[in-house]
């Protein structure tokens, strides 16, 4: 009552407890064994993609177009009458260059010492894709007879028409080998096998299609396969080991 008379504070008759600074419980990182498996599958091809074309050279540019023309049609039909649908035709490239001779040679002086323009190379590349793999031989031997000196093979490659199938078993086994790799880890280290946490993939490095050396086709026996087409898959595979 005097204090209060006196216009001075009270005290409190207890002072309240410091608040208690929270516990946190450390956590641990859970142990991870990283293993890289590896997988292939192989399969028969079922088609092939023929390289062919035509070079022609002549005393002018429009003379050697022209030929290369002709030559070019003749090669196309030929290849439709041995089975390549329309769709399976196309076109890789179209040139048309000059050809240089020295100063003996009589031709269009083109300017540079010692080179003059002796005629002009025209040449037409079409990508031909055979769905009936056993009409390759035929298909090549007919392309070749039609456009005659001027015909041109540059490559032959053989492939599946749907290559997630093969995709799918390589990558299959791929992942059955890293699993059992990481496996064998844990039994090693007395754990067992945890959870999978992270999975990347990588292709194995394997081009496809394969392509066949042009050489290896000849006019009495044509291959109509290189064997079987293999592919394969890599993958890097993070686990918890318990």
């Amino acid at each position: 009552m005097a204090l209060a008379a006196l216009g001075l504070p009270a005290a409190s008759a207890v002072a309240a407890p410091a608040a208690a600074p929270p516990v946190t419980a450390a956590v641990q990182a859970p142990t991870t064994v990283t293993v890289t498996g590896t997988g292939s599958a192989t399969a028969a091809p079922d088609m092939a993609v023929l390289t062919a074309g035509v070079e022609v050279t002549g005393p002018t540019a429009d003379q050697a177009l022209a030929a290369q023309g002709t030559a070019a049609k003749a090669l196309l039909a030929a290849a439709r009458k041995a089975g390549v649908a329309e769709r399976d035709i196309r076109t890789e490239s179209l040139a048309l260059t000059p050809v240089y001779g020295d100063d003996g040679d009589k031709g269009e002086d083109d300017g540079d010492d010692g080179e003059k323009v002796t005629g002009h190379r025209a040449s037409q590349t079409f990508s031909l894709t055979i769905r009936d793999i056993d009409r390759t031989g035929a298909v090549i031997q007919a392309v070749v007879d039609a456009a005659g000196d001027a015909a041109r093979i540059q490559a032959v490659a053989f492939d599946v028409e749907d290559p997630s199938a093969l995709r799918a078993k390589a990558r299959t086994a791929a992942f059955k080998d890293a699993r059992a790799k990481a496996t064998q880890y844990a039994k090693l280290t007395g754990r067992r096998l945890g959870r999978l946490v992270r999975l990347d993939e990588s292709d194995g490095g394997r081009a496809r299609p394969v392509q066949m050396p042009v050489g290896a086709f000849a006019k009495d026996s044509v291959p109509v396969a290189p064997g079987r087409i293999q592919d394969e898959v890599s993958v890097t595979a993070v686990y918890e080991l318990k």
